[in-house]
């Protein structure tokens, strides 16, 4: 396909990330054919439910409607990730909330009277915390997100401190409405075809995909579909990319522990109270158990490693847990359940001739920090991007599986942290995953050194250890790993004649004032149920 110009574009597989496809490309390109494949016959998963504030860029971008979107998709909105238990068992939770950190440098600057004070950022914490290590981890966050007082509150607000909603927050929905939402709505109506069936044969040669040919089980027969662009949205079977250009897979398994989940959905016990802006992970003793709530009801399951427990033992665990969360409210047996099999890696490259994959067709990390959905619409745009130039060439090609590739292991390594970081040792599977080497083989050693987990290693105890990304930084923080010891605080001191005791005081007094004002506020904001129910639910 080299120098060729893509006017019709093949997508197989329907679910999300072949709607999603779909609706990006009949957006950006409406001049080109946009085909899409999809089977009858293949169920959809119903899992990916909770997604990351990225996702909103995503939905302006392909003009979605969020008052629509919500009400067909039994939207609920997400402010934050709750880690329960990941640090050690019984530890208590930390908070990773969305949006920008909140530093009121010129507030602070005119309250304390410190006109010369240096401006200070998120690792003015870590001199808190090294000053005061009884400090508990869940004060970074609360110390740097306002929005976290909505949150603990159960509050919502268009705006607040530093906070818009429309911008800072994500969103829990129904995948499989969404999908045939975004088919009904978004790509059918805009001239996308869609062709029922399933792909019996793949013809190849050249290392291209020639001709697919289709059964669509009825007396039509085979139907043959040519394209100038192949996408691969048929989840881990990877039907062309692997199927057919036999693409090399790259297992994560060294460093992600997990390849087996088990997903049900349960309805609310008492909705007021059980209805969050975040979704809760919560660490057990073969894995974690993930909680999304939507409008009318609550989807959950089991991420563990069938290493350490059987699917029939992880079943009878994740019913265990369900029935004593609910003081035994819920009827599990009454329950539909999902097994569902995870194949953890990336593809060496997701982008082949003319065939590129979309979601887990070309690769998946688990479902912690809800990556899945965010590796289907970041790689869309970004092969948006690439396609805006016209004709391809290998350059192209090459470009997007090296971002694709680099954001994928930066992403795999962000998740391995949770497990890393850990310092559990309860069950054979904690003591498994907290001593796992630090890459992912040898191919990913070689970006390690371009990346924001060298804070974590070359530069432990640096003051500036950080810098300001907020992502390791939360996470890092609330697993009690902060880059910054009393030691080095001295070092400085010592030699800067820096004083680190008189500044951070002052910044406490003027922390706390700061946190008693956004509570105060998010007490007069309105409750999330009611929110909802005025905003998008009222009929």
């Amino acid at each position: 396909m080299i120098n060729k110009d893509i006017n019709k574009i093949v997508i197989v597989g329907g679910g999300s990330a072949g709607w999603m496809s779909a609706a990006t490309f009949t957006t950006f390109f409406p001049e080109k054919e946009i085909v899409v494949i999809e089977s009858p016959d293949f169920p959809r998963m119903g899992v990916g439910e909770s997604t990351l504030e990225q996702v909103r860029y995503w939905m302006y971008a392909v003009g979605i409607d969020i008052a629509d979107f919500m009400k067909e998709t039994d939207a609920s909105l997400k402010l934050s990730i709750k880690f329960t238990d990941f640090y050690e068992k019984g530890a208590g939770s930390f908070h990773y909330p969305f949006g920008p950190c909140c530093f009121k440098n010129d507030d602070y600057k005119e309250e304390s009277g410190r006109k010369n004070y240096d401006s200070y950022d998120t690792n003015t914490w870590l001199i808190k915390k090294a000053l005061y290590p009884e400090t508990p981890v869940e004060d970074f966050a609360s110390t740097y997100f306002p929005a976290l007082a909505l949150i603990e509150k159960n509050k919502i607000s268009y705006k607040f401190e530093n906070f818009n909603l429309e911008r800072h927050s994500a969103l829990h929905f129904d995948a499989v409405k969404f999908a045939n939402w975004l088919r009904d709505v978004h790509c059918l109506p805009r001239g996308v075809k869609l062709i029922p069936g399933n792909v019996d044969h793949i013809l190849s040669g050249d290392g291209e995909i020639k001709e697919l040919l289709v059964n669509g089980g009825d007396e039509k027969g085979m139907v043959g579909v040519t394209g100038d662009l192949f996408v691969d949205c048929t989840g881990s079977k990877s039907l062309l990319l692997e199927g057919s250009l036999n693409e090399e897979f790259i297992s994560y398994n060294d460093i992600i522990p997990n390849n087996r989940a088990w997903a049900t959905h349960i309805p609310y016990v008492e909705k007021e109270k059980e209805l969050k802006s975040y979704t809760e992970c919560t660490a057990i003793d073969n894995g974690w158990i993930w909680n999304i709530p939507l409008w009318s009801r609550v989807g959950t399951g089991y991420v563990y490693s069938d290493k350490y427990i059987s699917k029939e033992e992880a079943l009878n665990e994740f019913k265990e847990y369900l029935v004593e969360k609910s003081d035994g409210k819920i009827d599990v047996e009454g329950l539909e359940f999902k097994d569902i099999k995870m194949k953890i890696g990336t593809h060496k490259r997701t982008w082949v001739n003319n065939c590129v994959a979309i979601g887990i067709a070309g690769g998946f990390i688990e479902p912690l920090e809800s990556n899945g959905l965010l590796t289907i619409h970041e790689f869309l745009l970004k092969l948006v991007d690439t396609l805006s130039r016209g004709k391809i060439n290998q350059w192209d090609i090459d470009a997007y599986n090296s971002f694709t590739f680099y954001m994928f292991n930066n992403f795999a390594q962000f998740v391995s942290l949770h497990y890393k970081l850990s310092v559990r040792d309860d069950t054979p599977y904690w003591k498994d995953v907290t001593t796992r080497s630090i890459g992912i083989k040898e191919i990913v050693h070689q970006t390690l050194d371009r990346d924001d987990f060298t804070h974590l290693i070359n530069r432990k105890h640096d003051l500036h250890g950080y810098e300001k990304n907020t992502g390791i930084t939360c996470i890092a923080n609330g697993m009690n790993y902060p880059v910054l010891s009393y030691n080095n605080l001295m070092y400085n001191e010592y030699y800067n004649g820096d004083d680190y005791l008189g500044d951070i005081d002052c910044l406490i007094e003027f922390w706390e004032k700061m946190k008693k004002e956004w509570s105060e506020r998010a007490e007069k904001e309105m409750n999330l149920i009611d929110f909802l129910e005025k905003e998008y639910y009222a009929t």
